[in-house]
């Protein structure tokens, strides 16, 4: 009975692999056409801790939006003595012509310190429409002309990008990878395909500022890790909708061994555990490694030989859609040659499932926390 249920929970994994590969394969990534002539004036806001060597470039890309219509762009840190400020002095200079200032965001409101940033940085904004990315997020020269019309429809609150991990420059970087730019932006259509987006993703997003004074969004956001999320939980929940820009945006994240990228995907698995709890216990279903190894590892002697054909043939389906997926998303074919990460990604994906299961704890900017059933983050010694 055992190989039985190990051998149909790993067709359900494919059949749910083959499902996210044809949601993904329909999204019209990067088709921009036929949208309507809509440019408002825009503020954007970044709040900001530290720097490395991608700091400049990523916030310089935002001074260089090719948008016909005034930027205002607010720049916040929680201290005078950050190693941003200076990087942030001297992009303010280079560009004289841009409306942009650097704000000392003081003092820390909450634990979630990128939304207490939000916070002060929210009484400065001057026009109606506002977007907030975060600090290592790389945006093309059109990414706001070419986003921002879908605003022109009143029923939507709130656009958001998906992210790509653009430099992933250890071997630790490549196989968190696998995650981002393959299964989780798919894995997030896929679950988009069964019912309305009711969640935002933070690395980008665009809305109103009435809907940011309407909803004290930053104000009641301060204390939530997953203040993502739940901005766009609360936008749908004022009866807008909330949409997937076309456009990726690129993400340079600082050099990464195997402890920061385990640490940080069990602060993601366990923030996602907390905001969707029934969804992220099934998850698990569709993992399409683990359940044709497990099926391999119970069959018989007898059984050996075939089911060692199966499992060979659900990798290589892995292999291949983790393939095909990343290539579209990042338009680059230098993931081929770490491709046997796949099946490791997944195993070791297993147990960080598992792990996250076994506490309310995570580390975040060197601090510790528990995180509460509502998603509040509590400070912890």
């Amino acid at each position: 009975m055992v190989p039985l249920a190990f051998s149909i929970l790993a067709a359900l994994s494919i059949a749910l692999l083959l499902w996210q590969w044809t949601v993904a394969i329909r999204f019209p990534l990067r088709e921009v056409e036929n949208l309507p002539d809509f440019a408002p004036a825009i503020t954007i806001l970044k709040p900001l801790k530290g720097s490395d060597e991608n700091t400049r470039k990523c916030l310089e890309s935002w001074f260089l939006q090719e948008y016909n219509a005034p930027l205002q762009i607010l720049l916040g840190v929680a201290s005078e003595d950050d190693s941003v400020c200076d990087i942030v002095r001297d992009l303010i200079s280079k560009y004289p012509k841009i409306d942009a200032s650097l704000i000392i965001c003081d003092p820390v409101l909450g634990p979630n310190a990128k939304v207490s940033s939000l916070c002060h940085l929210s009484s400065e904004i001057k026009h109606d429409f506002v977007a907030i990315s975060d600090a290592d997020v790389l945006a093309g020269p059109n990414f706001l002309r070419e986003t921002i019309p879908m605003l022109k429809d009143e029923q939507i609150g709130l656009i958001h990008s998906f992210y790509e991990l653009a430099n992933p420059t250890t071997l630790a970087m490549r196989y968190e990878a696998i995650t981002t730019n393959a299964d989780f932006w798919s894995q997030v259509l896929q679950a988009a395909s069964l019912k309305p987006v009711n969640f935002a993703l933070g690395a980008s997003m665009i809305l109103r500022k009435k809907q940011i004074e309407e909803l004290n969004l930053f104000q009641v956001l301060k204390d939530y890790l997953a203040d993502d999320y739940w901005m766009g939980r609360k936008i749908c929940e004022s009866g807008k909708e909330v949409v997937f820009s076309r456009l990726p945006v690129k993400c340079m994240e600082s050099k990464s061994n195997w402890r920061g990228v385990y640490s940080h995907q069990l602060r993601w698995a366990r923030t996602v555990r907390v905001s969707q709890p029934f969804p992220y216990f099934f998850s698990i279903l569709s993992n399409p490694t683990l359940w044709p190894v497990l099926w391999y590892l119970s069959a018989s002697v007898e059984q050996a030989e075939h089911v060692l054909h199966m499992l060979l043939i659900c990798l290589l389906i892995r292999i291949s859609v983790v393939n095909q997926l990343q290539w579209r998303f990042t338009q680059s074919k230098a993931h081929i040659k770490y491709l046997w990460l796949v099946p490791i990604r997944d195993i070791l994906g297993a147990f960080v499932w598992l792990q996250s299961f076994a506490g309310n704890h995570v580390v975040w900017s060197g601090q510790f926390y528990r995180v509460g059933r509502s998603g509040k983050l509590v400070p912890s010694k």
